[in-house]
């Protein structure tokens, strides 16, 4: 998947699409929306089509995405493109605006196949089968085409989301369109974004369509890249370490210690003023040669520092009786916390840290994986992915916290219910030690004094852009947690301003 944006674009589910197509055609006079998109979506085809002369396959479906294909077609015909159009549905049984679109395409002159042709190839296939609202899995016919349309070997563009992609979580329908392109209209849909979307939309191209401002905005975004330059105000020139916070972060038990380390380095390299790192391991070291500015205690005695901005557990932390009783005390200390890894193990398993942490005033950060997430909600890991953004924004709910459910498009979720996908980061970042950064990272921005939703939107767009630049610059292969600290110091200083005026 190919999309970024300096701004938080709106993220709509299909009923709410639904929603901003009623409200547009109820206007005077009404969008031909249909029309709109497939002019559209036709610009786009005519961008990425190579210059072979060999055409175009246009595959359109029953419904109204098969509507919009048949606009397409209409428009490259009529730019001298050479069109082939296979038809997957009933003439007869079309909505009136698809019906009109597929009798413009043959008063055009245009024909429709039942099935692709063999032995013969095109510059471009477009994917016009389903649109959003798919409620079951594809098979027969259509599974057949979705596997024609695959094995193809050319570029393909798929209109509004590719077919068998479930539009509102990403979950894959049976099968799939792989495609190169996506011509998504009016918003941005989640499906697009996270879990499965990804490997199957390419590159996104959103096409609004010139409607106006929705007037009901719905409840997620995806993170602009906006939110690195306001995270935090930038320095004064006579500030000092004691103007950016402590940060206390707990783990490393026995043969774990690199992981609050990590953390630790993270919080350090992000701007925090100072970081002590409190550790379970007895035979821990008593500083980290990499990284000597850090202040390396005993897990119990960060407990007892009264200067702390913030405190963050979890990284390294394991599951024994000293963890729980070191979750205890974090939640209930009156800093903001960020909780992860065996933390939110803790969590899940235990009713009166449950109790604890909804009792709380300070802001709480969590930051599960779906198996973490899995257990904070007591169900299997297959059930959280299969609605991400329901996942996310249950346990934000539940827990009174703010939520990073992480993975491709990670989702962060506010106890009010907003929720937003985060478009950076790339299979390169499936390395250990990732999680623990991301911590670091969210404990730096809160102890600096950013609110916790800032907080962890910034964190976990900056995480996703530092590994992007990494894979630009050496390729996804190999990318260590570490390298990301690095450049995410980089890119966060170069956001914004280095000193107040």
């Amino acid at each position: 998947m190919t999309f970024h944006s300096h701004r938080q674009l709106p993220v709509y589910r299909t009923a709410e699409i639904r929603d901003i197509e009623a409200a547009a055609l109820k206007t005077s006079p009404a969008p031909a929306l249909m029309e709109r998109a497939g002019l559209a979506a036709a610009q786009i085809a005519r961008d990425v089509a190579t210059d072979r002369g060999r055409g175009v396959l246009i595959v359109a479906g029953p419904g109204n995405n098969g509507g919009d294909a048949f606009v397409v077609a209409r428009h490259l015909k009529a730019w001298w493109f050479k069109v082939d159009v296979v038809f997957a549905g009933d003439a007869s049984a079309l909505a009136a605006d698809a019906k009109a679109a597929l009798a413009a395409w043959r008063e055009c002159g245009g024909s429709t196949l039942e099935r692709i042709p063999a032995n013969v190839r095109w510059d471009l296939a477009i994917d016009g089968l389903f649109g959003i609202g798919l409620k079951r899995d594809l098979d027969g016919k259509y599974a057949e085409l979705v596997a024609a349309v695959n094995r193809l070997g050319v570029p393909v563009l798929a209109l509004d989301v590719p077919s068998g992609l479930d539009s509102d979580t990403g979950r894959v329908r049976g099968c799939a369109i792989r495609a190169d392109h996506t011509a998504t209209f009016i918003g941005l849909k989640p499906g697009l974004l996270t879990l499965q979307g990804p490997d199957h939309c390419g590159e996104i191209h959103l096409c609004t369509l010139d409607l106006a401002a929705p007037v009901a905005a719905g409840r997620g975004a995806i993170i602009g890249a906006e939110i690195l330059q306001s995270a935090l105000p930038a320095r004064r020139a006579s500030s000092h370490k004691g103007d950016y916070g402590s940060v206390g972060i707990i783990g490393g038990a026995p043969g774990m210690v690199g992981a609050a380390l990590l953390a630790g380095r993270a919080a350090l390299q992000l701007g925090a003023g100072r970081v002590y790192l409190g550790l379970l391991a007895a035979d821990g070291p008593g500083y980290d040669p990499a990284q000597p500015e850090l202040m390396l205690r005993p897990a119990h005695e960060i407990l007892r520092l009264e200067h702390l901005n913030c405190l963050a557990i979890g990284p390294g932390l394991g599951q024994s009786p000293e963890a729980h009783q070191l979750v205890t005390a974090t939640l209930q200390s009156k800093e903001p916390v960020v909780l992860d890894a065996d933390a939110l193990n803790l969590l899940a398993a235990d009713a009166g840290l449950q109790q604890l942490i909804n009792q709380r005033s300070a802001p709480a950060v969590l930051t599960p994986h779906p198996a973490e997430a899995a257990r904070l909600l007591a169900r299997s890991t297959a059930e959280i992915q299969s609605d991400r953004i329901a996942t996310a924004v249950e346990i934000a709910a539940r827990y009174h916290s703010a939520v990073v459910l992480k993975g491709a498009g990670s989702v962060c979720a506010m106890p009010d219910g907003k929720w937003f996908i985060n478009t950076s980061g790339n299979p390169g970042m499936a390395s250990a030690g990732m999680g623990d950064v991301l911590t670091g990272l969210i404990a730096a921005l809160l102890a600096q004094g950013a609110d916790a939703c800032t907080a962890l939107l910034a964190a976990v767009h900056l995480h996703g852009v530092a590994g992007d630049a990494l894979a630009t610059e050496q390729g996804q292969i190999g990318i260590t947690a570490s390298e990301c600290i690095v450049a995410a110091r980089k890119i966060f200083n170069r956001a914004r301003p280095a000193t107040a005026t």
